[in-house]
């Protein structure tokens, strides 16, 4: 089953190249970027769209990864926690059954 899985990505990725590649090549007049104070140089629209898209993703999973590992910690911070309450009951039972 998992080989089967990377095959389909494989496939995936490929047919997804293949789309970056027909866009670019019929998208090929070159502007440029206006912001505030700063222009680019021309590039084709395609160029900017694929850039964007990357861009994005790479933003997407900088975001993904600060969040896994802030519930990293969180998650680990509450372990500690636990085993400190169960050490706490643990010391109360162990109390209670000598005062039987």
């Amino acid at each position: 089953m998992a080989g089967l899985q990377k095959i389909l990505i494989i496939l995936l990725v490929l047919f997804l190249v293949l789309v970056a590649l027909v866009f670019s090549l019929n998208n090929q007049m070159a502007v440029s970027l206006n912001f505030l104070l700063f222009e680019t140089q021309p590039h084709g629209v395609a160029v900017w769209i694929i850039m964007s898209f990357v861009i994005g993703a790479l933003i997407g999973v900088l975001i993904t990864m600060l969040a896994t590992v802030r519930t990293s910690v969180s998650r680990r911070n509450l372990e500690k926690r636990l085993a400190r309450t169960e050490q706490a009951l643990e010391k109360c039972r162990a109390q209670n059954d000598r005062t039987l």
